[in-house]
């Protein structure tokens, strides 16, 4: 058997009869209410794929790093408040990584070691901050970092040239880094609801960016960088109601056809 299917079983615990499964490859046991996982759960070395999404698991042990083949896992939904260092010891990890809605502070910095993962959720918890570290996350395409307690985002993100989407929106982040500017790939990017109020000169360089968002900050005005397409009538007159001159983004893409800009004088209407 390759594959198990528990979701939404009302489940306390696995059921035992799964450690004689040695060859299983995908566990799915989504929404159901448990609480700690056992020692045998991390025998199963053949797994490619593993979703324990929507339980109250309360901790991850160090024996996660034996399932050295996983591509996929899901921990979101649960109550989270650490993550153990060994999960950085999973080199197969390069599709998806899901920690959002735990009640996690802080992330280990051996995530970094994830050098082939392509997708990274950690919304929704209490992160106040990042290591450094996860600026070696090469193969990264998205990144999502909303409904933190940032208040700024570490200088080593300018490094993911192949990031394509970042949401840091409801957070407290109150300045961006010029390092931003080297992220080459990017078409979306999300600051709704922070504190910044102004941009660096580097997004000049975003010639990708398709939707930017900057509903909810405190901006007086935001930079005019030279060589950047007009807004269409429906978004240059929500920045004219706020004294904001009607241009920005870089290079020659018309980046507000796909995201219009709803600025607001200290974000006082989303």
């Amino acid at each position: 058997m390759h594959r198990v299917d528990l979701n939404n079983r009302d489940l306390a615990e696995l059921p035992p009869e799964i450690s004689d499964l040695k060859d299983v490859q995908s566990l799915s046991a989504w929404r159901n209410h448990l609480t700690s996982l056992p020692d045998w759960r991390w025998e199963l070395t053949e797994l490619r794929f593993l979703n324990l999404g929507e339980n109250q698991i309360r901790e991850i042990s160090s024996g996660i790093s034996r399932l050295a083949n996983l591509h996929t896992l899901d921990l979101g939904h649960n109550t989270l408040m650490s993550l153990p260092e060994s999960i950085g010891d999973l080199p197969n990890l390069t599709r998806y990584l899901y920690l959002s809605n735990n009640r996690l502070s802080t992330v280990p910095a051996s995530l970094g070691l994830l050098v082939r993962l392509g997708y990274l959720n950690i919304s929704h918890n209490r992160i106040t901050s990042l290591p450094e570290s996860l600026g070696n996350l090469a193969d990264l395409r998205e990144l999502r970092l909303y409904n933190n307690q940032l208040t700024a985002v570490p200088e080593s993100i300018g490094r993911l040239t192949n990031l394509r989407e970042l949401h840091l929106r409801d957070n407290r982040i109150t300045q961006l880094l010029a390092e931003l500017g080297n992220l080459e790939s990017l078409r979306v990017l999300d600051l709704r609801n922070n504190a910044l109020s102004q941009l660096p000169s580097s997004f000049a360089r975003l010639n990708r960016l398709a939707c930017l968002d900057l509903r909810a900050n405190r901006f007086i005005r935001v930079p005019e960088f030279p060589g950047a397409p007009p807004a269409p009538p429906e978004a240059r007159s929500a920045l004219e109601q706020s004294r904001i001159p009607a241009r920005m983004g870089g290079g020659s893409r018309k980046a507000w056809l796909h995201c219009i800009f709803m600025i607001r004088v200290y974000g006082t209407v989303n």
